[in-house]
């Protein structure tokens, strides 16, 4: 069996990125946008070789939801909060969610897995419809049910990183 989670290791940089995503965008001199809608995209990277993205945006602040895979045997749904900072075509940002991950190879067992993911990265607006991003998700599994009954190894507690680029088109 993994191990459990192991509160210390993983509070500290939760409640940093937490923090970092809860400052208002006023505290760097730039007004948050006015706007909010729906993003609709792809992603290749990140949390899945290919993914559908929706992100659901207001002002500077996104609830992002990735559909994902690595290899059409596992499937990935990842939901994300993020704080984008500055107004202008190219603004940085940052998040917190969690990333769930499924996998049934032929001849094993159903495995599963709980990560959390902190997307660190770049959104440049091409035009007034069309975005293209890139970001590091900083990854640290919380559990793991593996596909093999066998295999007992307990989870390492590193951050992986995982980078990823997306492109996103926001429907008028």
């Amino acid at each position: 069996m993994s191990s459990p989670i192991s509160v210390p290791s993983v509070a500290l940089p939760a409640a940093v990125i937490l923090a970092l995503i809860c400052v208002p965008s006023a505290i760097n001199g730039q007004s948050a946008a006015d706007d909010s809608g729906v993003r609709i995209g792809v992603s290749v990277g990140g949390v899945g070789t290919m993914g559908l993205v929706l992100e659901f945006f207001d002002g500077n602040r996104s609830l992002d939801l990735t559909l994902g895979t690595w290899a059409f045997q596992d499937l990935s749904l990842s939901i994300a909060v993020k704080q984008y900072f500055g107004a202008k075509a190219a603004r940085p940002f940052v998040g917190a969610g969690l990333w769930l991950v499924a996998a049934k190879p032929s001849d094993g067992r159903l495995g599963l897995a709980a990560v959390l993911r902190a997307p660190v990265g770049v959104d440049w607006n091409l035009a007034s419809a069309h975005s293209l991003g890139a970001s590091l998700n900083v990854s640290r599994a919380l559990w793991v049910r593996r596909t093999d009954p066998e295999d007992e190894l307990p989870l390492t507690g590193r951050w992986v990183p995982l980078p990823g680029i997306y492109y996103r088109f926001e429907p008028s």
